[in-house]
Protein backbone atom coordinates (compact mmCIF):
# COMPACT_ATOMS: atom_id res chain seq x y z
CA UNK A 1 0.00 0.00 0.00
CA UNK A 2 1.21 3.47 -0.82
CA UNK A 3 1.77 6.00 1.92
CA UNK A 4 0.36 9.49 1.88
CA UNK A 5 3.25 11.76 1.01
CA UNK A 6 3.16 15.41 1.89
CA UNK A 7 5.58 17.10 -0.49
CA UNK A 8 6.91 20.51 0.41
CA UNK A 9 6.16 20.45 4.11
CA UNK A 10 7.38 23.45 5.96
CA UNK A 11 5.29 26.38 4.83
CA UNK A 12 2.78 27.78 7.29
CA UNK A 13 -0.03 26.75 4.92
CA UNK A 14 0.68 23.02 5.18
CA UNK A 15 2.48 22.61 8.52
CA UNK A 16 -0.65 20.89 9.90
CA UNK A 17 0.02 17.92 7.60
CA UNK A 18 2.74 16.59 9.90
CA UNK A 19 0.04 15.81 12.50
CA UNK A 20 -2.49 14.25 10.11
CA UNK A 21 -3.92 10.89 11.22
CA UNK A 22 -4.07 9.71 7.59
CA UNK A 23 -0.33 9.35 7.09
CA UNK A 24 0.31 5.97 5.48
CA UNK A 25 -3.35 5.40 4.56
CA UNK A 26 -3.49 6.59 0.95
CA UNK A 27 -5.64 3.61 -0.02
CA UNK A 28 -8.48 4.98 2.12
CA UNK A 29 -8.37 8.58 0.93
CA UNK A 30 -7.90 8.19 -2.82
CA UNK A 31 -9.79 5.75 -5.07
CA UNK A 32 -8.16 2.98 -7.05
CA UNK A 33 -8.79 2.94 -10.77
CA UNK A 34 -12.23 1.66 -11.76
CA UNK A 35 -13.49 1.73 -8.17
CA UNK A 36 -17.09 0.51 -7.91
CA UNK A 37 -19.67 2.62 -6.03
CA UNK A 38 -20.06 0.09 -3.21
CA UNK A 39 -16.29 -0.08 -2.73
CA UNK A 40 -16.15 3.72 -2.67
CA UNK A 41 -18.79 3.85 0.05
CA UNK A 42 -16.86 1.36 2.19
CA UNK A 43 -13.53 3.13 1.61
CA UNK A 44 -14.95 6.55 2.44
CA UNK A 45 -16.64 5.20 5.59
CA UNK A 46 -13.25 3.96 6.80
CA UNK A 47 -11.60 7.27 5.86
CA UNK A 48 -14.31 9.16 7.74
CA UNK A 49 -13.48 7.15 10.89
CA UNK A 50 -9.82 8.16 10.62
CA UNK A 51 -10.82 11.81 10.16
CA UNK A 52 -13.08 11.79 13.22
CA UNK A 53 -10.08 11.13 15.47
CA UNK A 54 -7.75 13.55 13.66
CA UNK A 55 -6.61 16.68 15.46
CA UNK A 56 -6.14 18.63 12.20
CA UNK A 57 -9.45 17.78 10.50
CA UNK A 58 -10.61 21.41 10.20
CA UNK A 59 -7.30 22.53 8.66
CA UNK A 60 -7.39 19.59 6.27
CA UNK A 61 -10.93 20.35 5.15
CA UNK A 62 -10.13 24.02 4.58
CA UNK A 63 -7.01 23.10 2.60
CA UNK A 64 -8.98 20.74 0.34
CA UNK A 65 -11.68 23.30 -0.24
CA UNK A 66 -9.32 26.17 -1.03
CA UNK A 67 -6.98 24.07 -3.21
CA UNK A 68 -9.71 22.19 -5.13
CA UNK A 69 -8.35 18.80 -4.04
CA UNK A 70 -9.48 15.39 -5.23
CA UNK A 71 -9.99 12.52 -2.80
CA UNK A 72 -11.27 12.39 0.74
CA UNK A 73 -9.98 15.26 2.91
CA UNK A 74 -10.97 16.54 6.34
CA UNK A 75 -13.90 14.15 6.71
CA UNK A 76 -15.35 15.21 3.37
CA UNK A 77 -15.62 13.47 0.01
CA UNK A 78 -15.30 15.22 -3.35
CA UNK A 79 -19.07 15.00 -3.75
CA UNK A 80 -19.65 16.58 -0.33
CA UNK A 81 -17.26 19.45 -1.12
CA UNK A 82 -19.02 19.95 -4.43
CA UNK A 83 -22.43 20.01 -2.72
CA UNK A 84 -21.09 22.61 -0.27
CA UNK A 85 -20.21 24.88 -3.20
CA UNK A 86 -16.51 24.07 -3.60
CA UNK A 87 -15.82 23.12 -7.18
CA UNK A 88 -13.04 20.96 -8.55
CA UNK A 89 -10.94 22.57 -11.26
CA UNK A 90 -11.48 19.68 -13.69
CA UNK A 91 -14.69 17.98 -12.56
CA UNK A 92 -15.41 14.41 -13.63
CA UNK A 93 -18.32 12.00 -13.28
CA UNK A 94 -21.40 13.27 -11.48
CA UNK A 95 -19.87 16.68 -10.90
CA UNK A 96 -19.41 17.24 -14.63
CA UNK A 97 -23.05 16.33 -15.37
CA UNK A 98 -24.40 18.47 -12.53
CA UNK A 99 -22.43 21.53 -13.66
Amino acid sequence: MAAVEFVGLGSADDAWMRDAACKGLTHLFFPSSAERPQARERREAMARQVCRSCTVQASCQEFARSHHEYGFWGGESEDERHAAGYRLIAPIGVRARAG
